[in-house]
């Protein structure tokens, strides 16, 4: 049901002219304008707004524009698409795994103080769930419309720091997707009517993966492209935008699970999917399914995602600091002798991913480490320890670089060749998501609250 606490009018969306992406590459129907942020990894998939002015100094109570409150719980990020934010929660308890829940920091001394679990789900009936896709009015964080769906199916257990509403909604300007960690989606229209609804998990446990799904959609032309690999009943699922039907479906390893979002990237010959799983690192024709080329080894963790600029792709696989490479795009069959420019084996995040801007790749991870590394070699140019523990992957523009950690603070640091703290910012909020940017304004989701930084 959709849920009007707004006025019955339309909103206009915003469509600024330059910088405009390929239309087929984020997805759109509509081009995105340099304003808008349609998916968690921004407009080009690379977390980078460069072209405005950008925040540096914020508090509880200064240069917050607005803080809207949240009825449910997630870690979903935030997207923003002409005058509206969205974001996804979770009405009720997800199920807890059974055992013990391993933490981003090993040791418990006072770094490990500073990571946070999921809050209490209170105010909320324990005996229902429902999952949540919410749009706000950018200017002033006025709640628009709420479109509230009932969960269906096996409620799957989840780790102590997330939920079901970990995935991260996607829009194409027309249509905003919001997929859930019980394999449920959703297609709501711009104010907020839905268009289509469907439940993935067709065997009733093939949604059932360790410490719970978090893979987000992704956007390729009129197609919606999800990774689910759940081990046994692992697949690559391609499903029409406009009516949520399939359109194609890939079969996968059976022992092959994955926590990643597959990206899809310009290659010299064509757009290349890149997935990043279990067993490797994998390219596939994102038009037709078939496997182009793979590299690397298992990882039993695998969540960072990749970025890209001018024919090459930096990534890392995830786990506790794993590796992280450059890859030449390309490439057909086995190609670790022939396109890995160069592939450092240690040191990358668990759970963000890299970022690369302006020359530099920049990394968090879990122990209050920043580094940045040198794009063309994979040197690492300088690393600081600056306290916290990060979970969200790090954004870019104006020549500073943001770092938010799971506390509220965020370590703003001027990208270059040292290793230069502009200001700490810390916010009394929980944040695993990673930020959005447009506009001139940082927006950060909490676990309870939609944050808007700047003017």
């Amino acid at each position: 049901m959709s849920k009007r606490l707004a006025a019955t009018e339309s909103l206009a969306v915003v469509l600024l002219a330059g910088l405009a992406l390929v239309g087929a590459r984020i997805g759109s129907s509509a081009e995105a304008g340099p304003n808008d942020w349609p998916q968690w990894r921004g407009p080009a998939g690379n977390r980078v707004a460069d072209g405005t002015a950008l925040p540096m100094f914020w508090s509880e109570d200064e240069n917050v524009a607005w803080r809207a409150a949240l009825r449910g719980l997630g870690v979903s990020s935030p997207i923003v698409w002409g005058d509206q934010v969205f974001v996804t929660y979770q009405l009720g308890r997800s199920p807890r795994r059974d055992g013990s829940h391993p933490s981003l920091v090993r040791s418990r001394n006072d770094e490990g103080s500073d990571e946070r679990l999921m809050g209490d789900p209170s105010g909320g009936d324990d005996s229902r769930v429902a999952f949540v896709v919410a749009s706000f009015q950018r200017q002033d964080g006025r709640l628009l419309w709420e479109h509230e769906i009932e969960a269906q199916g096996r409620l799957f257990p989840v780790h102590d720091k997330h939920n079901l509403a970990s995935p991260s909604p996607v829009t194409d300007g027309e249509r905003v997707y919001a997929w859930f960690g019980n394999g449920q989606m959703v297609a709501v229209d711009m104010d907020g009517g839905e268009v289509w609804q469907r439940q993935l998990d067709e065997g009733g446990d093939s949604f059932n993966i360790g410490w719970g799904h978090s893979s987000s959609p992704m956007l390729y032309g009129n197609s919606l492209i999800l990774q689910c690999d759940h081990g046994p009943s692992a697949y690559l699922l391609w499903l029409d935008a406009r009516t949520g039907e399939e359109q194609r479906r890939v079969r996968r390893s059976t022992s092959t699970t994955s926590y990643s979002t597959p990206a899809v990237v310009p290659g010299p010959d064509g757009d290349e999917l890149i997935v990043n799983a279990s067993e490797r690192l994998e390219a596939y024709d994102p038009a037709t399914g078939e496997l182009l080329w793979h590299t690397g080894e298992n990882n039993s963790f695998p969540i960072g995602v990749p970025t890209y600029e001018s024919g090459v792709l930096y990534t890392s696989r995830g786990h506790r600091s794993g590796p992280y490479m450059a890859i030449r795009m390309g490439g057909r069959g086995d190609i670790t002798d022939s396109h890995v420019m160069w592939r450092v084996p240690t040191g990358a995040p668990y759970v963000s991913s890299v970022l690369l801007y302006r020359g530099h790749i920049y990394m968090s991870n879990g122990s209050g480490i920043i580094s940045a590394v040198e794009a063309a070699s994979g040197d690492r140019i300088w690393q600081e320890r600056v306290g916290g523990v990060f979970s969200a992957s790090p954004v870019a523009g104006d020549g500073k670089v943001y770092f938010v950690s799971e506390t509220g603070e965020t370590v703003v640091v001027a990208a270059g060749e040292a290793p230069r703290v502009l200001a700490r910012n810390a916010l009394d909020a929980r944040v695993i998501a990673s930020p959005a940017i447009s506009n001139g304004q940082i927006f950060i989701r909490a676990d309870r609250h939609l944050i808007a930084i700047g003017s």
